[in-house]
Order: structure tokens, then C-alpha cells, then sequence
């Protein structure tokens, strides 16, 4: 046990990685995402890019367990649930490609995905009416491919529901439940491809203890009559991480 203590606090950035996992709680139990887009660029200018996507998705089960039971009830289950069983398939494909991609070259693309989505929902981009089996099998597999590949299997679904007609609750509900089962597969496929290490995983449960306290004060805030501040954080919050990801302020 001393042994693992050491190794946790010699851990690269650690308490870069305490603060920043501490905001994002805050921002994902009030907007229901953005834990990925604010810590995934930080963490990855200290931990390899399998590392990074353990962390997150461990520390993601601790905050889907707080939150899921209040967005259960408002969430499209059938909807949510076609994708993430498309997104089962492709997410094997994202990490095939992680594992042998320059760790630069995902950071900017990281950079990117977060930089687009930023740019999707800013400029008013809204779709009517309610996709159809293909397209909700298009948003899934996306999503997939970039989880596995990033870490960041929310922008895509995020793009989706911030761009449709329906209220806040509505689209934090759809996207808790969302990023919560790719939690899940996200874990069965690292451990399968034997990226799962003890320390990793131990460090995900230290940085799950802030994590979980901020978000259960971020869910408190969220008041779904307040919709004009709810797009205005989510807004925000891909902001800061588009400027964060940049490889060139390292």
C-alpha cells in the first residue's frame, strides 16, 4: 500500500489533474457533459492517451451514479439506447486506431472535435423533427469511433441534442444516459485490448473523490426553467477546452 500511495502522488501532474477533475464535476452534473472536453486535454499533456481515456471513463461511472437517477425519467430511452448499441461496435475501431496514432496528432484532433462543436452550436445550427433509425445509427457510430479514439464520446451526441428542439432537461437527461453506458463500454473494451493497469484505476478512484462532490453541487445548480444559462455553460465549457487542447500552449 505505501508502494501505491508513492506511485499516485509521483503520478505527472496530479494536482493539475485534482483541480481540473474538480471543475469538470461542477460543469457535468450542472450541464450533464463536459467532463471529457474540460479534462481530457489537461490530462493528456502528462499521461499517454489509453491512460487518459481509463481515467476518464472510471471517474465517468462514479458520476453517472449521482446523476442518472434524477435524468432517467426525462431521458429518450429508446433513442439513447439505438445509439450506444451502434456505438458498441465502433468504439473497438477508435481505440484500434488510438493505439497507433501519434499522441500530438490526437491532441489536435481533440482540439478539433471540440472546436467544431463549439462552432456547430454557436451559430444557431437546430434541426427539426426526430431522426430516423439510420440517422441516430450515424450519430452512435461516430461517437464511437471518437470515443475510442479520444476519449470524448460526447461531442457528437452533444452537436445532436443542443441543435434540436427540445428543452434543457430534456437534452442533459439524453446525454447523461448516453455517456453513461459508453462509460461502460468504453472500460470492457480497454480492459479486453489489456490497456486496464491497477495504478491507473486507483488513480481514477483519488480523483473520483472531488469528482463526485462537485458533481453533486453542479446538479443542485441546474434548474431546467433557467434554459438560456444552461446553453451559455455548455457554450462555455467547449470553449476553455478547445484553448486548453492546444498542443502549442504546452
Amino acid at each position: 500500500m505505501p508502494d501505491l500511495a508513492a506511485a499516485l502522488l509521483a503520478t505527472p501532474g496530479l494536482w493539475w489533474m485534482m483541480a481540473t477533475i474538480a471543475v469538470a464535476g461542477m460543469v457535468r452534473g450542472f450541464t450533464g457533459f463536459g467532463t471529457a472536453l474540460i479534462f481530457v486535454p489537461v490530462a493528456g499533456q502528462f499521461l499517454p492517451a489509453a491512460d487518459v481515456i481509463l481515467l476518464i471513463t472510471v471517474t465517468g461511472v462514479f458520476s453517472t451514479g449521482a446523476l442518472l437517477p434524477r435524468a432517467w425519467a426525462s431521458a429518450d430511452r429508446a433513442e439513447v439506447g439505438t445509439m450506444a448499441a451502434v456505438a458498441v461496435l465502433t468504439v473497438p475501431v477508435g481505440l484500434w486506431i488510438m493505439a497507433r496514432s501519434d499522441p500530438i496528432v490526437l491532441r489536435w484532433i481533440i482540439t478539433v472535435i471540440a472546436c467544431v462543436t463549439l462552432v456547430a452550436v454557436i451559430a444557431g445550427w437546430r434541426w427539426h423533427g426526430t431522426p430516423g433509425l439510420r440517422g441516430r445509427a450515424a450519430i452512435g457510430g461516430t461517437a464511437g469511433v471518437l470515443g475510442g479514439l479520444t476519449g470524448l464520446t460526447g461531442p457528437v451526441v452533444i452537436i445532436f441534442n443542443l441543435a434540436s428542439q427540445r428543452g434543457a432537461q430534456a437534452v442533459r437527461a439524453n446525454t447523461i444516459l448516453f455517456l453513461g453506458l459508453m462509460d461502460v463500454v468504453l472500460i470492457v473494451n480497454l480492459a479486453l485490448g489489456g490497456m486496464v493497469h491497477a495504478v491507473t484505476v486507483w488513480l481514477a478512484c483519488l480523483l473520483a473523490l472531488p469528482y463526485t462532490v462537485t458533481v453533486l453541487i453542479g446538479q443542485r445548480l441546474f434548474d431546467p426553467a433557467h434554459e438560456r444559462i444552461y446553453r451559455g455553460a455548455a457554450y462555455a465549457v467547449v470553449g476553455l477546452a478547445v484553448i486548453a487542447g492546444l498542443p502549442i500552449l504546452d
